[in-house]
């Protein structure tokens, strides 16, 4: 092998540990932002779940009638249900307790608002994306979602407890 090749070899894999290195520290720079970014999300999307659930529980009737439309089995039941989850599932988020079961049942909440509400919008995910993400349970499912997934963060009641969990054990 010439000189010149085990040169140009050594100054790519220079390039390469650099960039590697690069990535490194952007990432670990970027993983301190997960928590105060789900902090964000939790405020405001929890703040806007609270807000639909009140409207929700000072208008049963009129929610009832419009599930009744829709097709939805035991319209009073389910309108008391998802008032109280929206209300309280909003409250809970912006605490960060029981995050994770609570965007569990707020995602299911949102699907089937997708289902009976936007079902048009939910089937053309694939052939009409701008439908789905326009419809109105796009933000409040994605942020259930990432809640979900990445949990509630370290500023939250979630994190508190299990630190304390943590400590008397």
């Amino acid at each position: 092998m010439s000189t010149k090749s085990v040169i140009e070899i050594e100054s790519r894999d220079t390039l390469t540990r650099q960039a590697i290195q690069l990535h490194k520290a952007v990432s670990k720079k970027l993983a301190r932002m997960q928590s105060p970014f789900l902090l964000a999300i939790r405020l405001y999307w929890g703040w806007q779940f609270a807000q639909t659930g009140w409207g929700k529980l000072h208008h049963l009737a009129k929610i009832s009638g419009f599930f009744a439309s829709l097709g939805i089995p035991l319209p009073a039941f389910n309108a008391h249900f998802i008032a109280g989850l929206e209300f309280f599932g909003g409250l809970l988020l912006i605490v960060g307790l029981a995050s994770r079961l609570t965007g569990l049942l707020l995602a299911g909440n949102m699907l089937v608002a997708y289902w009976t509400a936007d079902h048009e919008a939910l089937i053309s995910i694939f052939s009409d994306p701008g439908k789905f993400y326009v419809a109105d349970p796009y933000t409040f499912l994605f942020a259930s979602l990432m809640v979900l997934i990445f949990g509630a963060g370290i500023f939250s009641v979630d994190a508190l407890i299990a630190r304390l969990w943590k400590n008397q054990r």
